[in-house]
C-alpha cells in the first residue's frame, strides 16, 4: 500500500515537473505542482471521520473498504489524466488534485492500521515498509513513468501507472480482512490528539525537520534538466537512484537509530543534506563546480539522506501515536510535513525562477543549517509514551 501511494506521488512530484520543464515551462509554473500537496496538509480535518468509520464501536475493521474506494477514485482520475495529456496544465492539476485527496484519505486508514497492528513491536519493519515503500513507489512513479513517457508517450505511461496501483492494492485487501470484530469505546478526535504532549512535541520536530530537508527537493529535477540531461536520463536516475540508495539509506538509518539514537540520526541527516545543497549551489552556472557532474550525484545522494533521516522520524511518529486513533495522530504529524512541504515547494519555484539556482540552493542550505540547533535541542526532550 505504501508503494502504491508513492507511485501517484512520484508521477505528480517528480514525473510531471520533469515533463513540464522538458516542454520549456518556466519554474514558477512548475512550482504550482506543489499545491497538490494541499490534501496531505489538510487531511487531519477529515481523519477523525475516517477513523470512526474504519473502527466502529463493536463492528468489524473497515480498512479494506476505505482502501478499495480510494484506489478506485485514484485509478479513475489517472485514466482521465492519460486521456487529457500533460497539457493544458491546469485541467491536469485539477484532476490530479482529486487523486491526491483520495490517496491522502487511503493513507489515513493505512497508517492507522499500521499503528494498531504494530503495537508492542520495535516498529522497525513498519518504518521500513513506510520509507522503503515510499522510495520504491517514487522509483516507479518518478522513474519508470518518465522512461515510459519518453518511449511510448503520455497516455500509455499514465494508464500503466493506474494498472500498477490497482495491482499493488490487492495484497492489503487480503491481509486486512483477517481482522476481527472488537469493542472500541474510544472516539477518535483531534482534541484527544492535541491534548497529548507527545503529539505537540512531534508536530514541532516534524515542522523543523521538513523545513531543513525538503525546501529544495522539488527543484532537483528541473536543475538536472537544465544541466543538459533529458527525460529518459532523469527517469533512469530518479528511478534507480531512489530505489537503490533510498533503500540503502533506510536500512542504514534503521541501524544508526539502534546504535546512536534518533536524535543523532535526525541531526546527522540534516547536516548531510546541507552539504549536498552547498555543492549544488557551487555548481550553479558552472561557476565553481560543473553542474553536469554535480546534478546526478546530488539527486541520488539526497534520496539516500532523506530515507536515512525519515526512518527515525517515522519511528518516533508511531511511538507518539495512540493505537486507538492511530490514523488521527499519525495524520497530524504527516500534515505538518505536507503543509510545510507545500509552502516551501511553491516558494522554491518562484525563488529559483527569479534569483537563479545558485542563490536559491545557497539559501536552502542556510535554512537547513539554521534548523540544526533547534532540532538537536527539541529532540532531546523525552516525550511520555501512551500507556
Amino acid at each position: 500500500m505504501y508503494i502504491a501511494q508513492s507511485v501517484i506521488g512520484g508521477v505528480t512530484w517528480t514525473g510531471l515537473p520533469g515533463v513540464m520543464r522538458a516542454q520549456g515551462l518556466p519554474l514558477d509554473h512548475i512550482g504550482l505542482v506543489s499545491l497538490l500537496v494541499l490534501p496531505w496538509a489538510l487531511k487531519f480535518l477529515w481523519a477523525p471521520v475516517i477513523e470512526r468509520f474504519r473502527l466502529p464501536d463493536g463492528g468489524r475493521d473497515r480498512s479494506v473498504a476505505v482502501v478499495l474506494i480510494g484506489a478506485a477514485v485514484v485509478d479513475s482520475t489517472l485514466l482521465i489524466v492519460g486521456g487529457i495529456g500533460p497539457f493544458p496544465v491546469l485541467p491536469v492539476l485539477a484532476v490530479l488534485m482529486i487523486a491526491a485527496f483520495a490517496t491522502a484519505t487511503v493513507d489515513i486508514a493505512c497508517d492507522g492500521y499500521a499503528v494498531e497492528a504494530l503495537r508492542g513491536t520495535p516498529y522497525g519493519w513498519g518504518n521500513a515498509a513506510q520509507v522503503g515503500g515510499a522510495y520504491l513507489g517514487a522509483a516507479i512513479g518518478g522513474g519508470v513513468f518518465l522512461i515510459l513517457v519518453d518511449r511510448v508517450g503520455w497516455t500509455a505511461a499514465v494508464w500503466a501507472m493506474a494498472l500498477v496501483i490497482a495491482v499493488l492494492c490487492l495484497p492489503f485487501t487480503v491481509v486486512a480482512r483477517a481482522r476481527e470484530t472488537a469493542l472500541r469505546p474510544h472516539q477518535p478526535s483531534l482534541k484527544a490528539a492535541l491534548k497529548r504532549p507527545e503529539v505537540r512535541q512531534g508536530l514541532l520536530i516534524a515542522s523543523l525537520y521538513v523545513v531543513a530537508q525538503k525546501t529544495a527537493m522539488g527543484m532537483f529535477g528541473p536543475y538536472f534538466i537544465d544541466a543538459g540531461y533529458d527525460l529518459a536520463q532523469l527517469g533512469i536516475l530518479s528511478g534507480v537512484g531512489s530505489l537503490m540508495l533510498g533503500f540503502f539509506g533506510a536500512v542504514l538509518g534503521g541501524g544508526a537509530v539502534r546504535r546512536f539514537g534518533a536524535r543523532v540520526v535526525l541531526v546527522g541527516a540534516v547536516a548531510l543534506q546541507s552539504a549536498i545543497l552547498a555543492l549544488v549551489a557551487l555548481s550553479a552556472g558552472d561557476t565553481i563546480l560543473p553542474a553536469a557532474a554535480v546534478a546526478p550525484v546530488a539527486m541520488v545522494a539526497s534520496s539516500a539522506v532523506m530515507a536515512f533521516g525519515f526512518v527515525s522520524l517515522y519511528g518516533q511518529f508511531m511511538n507518539w501515536s495512540d493505537p486507538r486513533q492511530g490514523g488521527v495522530d499519525f495524520t497530524l504529524f504527516q500534515c505538518a510535513d505536507a503543509s510545510i512541504s507545500m509552502v516551501a515547494g511553491t516558494a522554491a519555484g518562484f525563488l529559483a525562477e527569479y534569483f537563479g539556482f545558485g542563490r536559491f540552493f545557497a539559501l536552502a542550505c542556510a535554512v537547513s543549517l539554521a534548523a540544526l540547533p533547534a532540532i538537536w535541542r527539541i529532540s532531546a526532550k523525552k516525550a511520555p509514551l501512551h500507556g
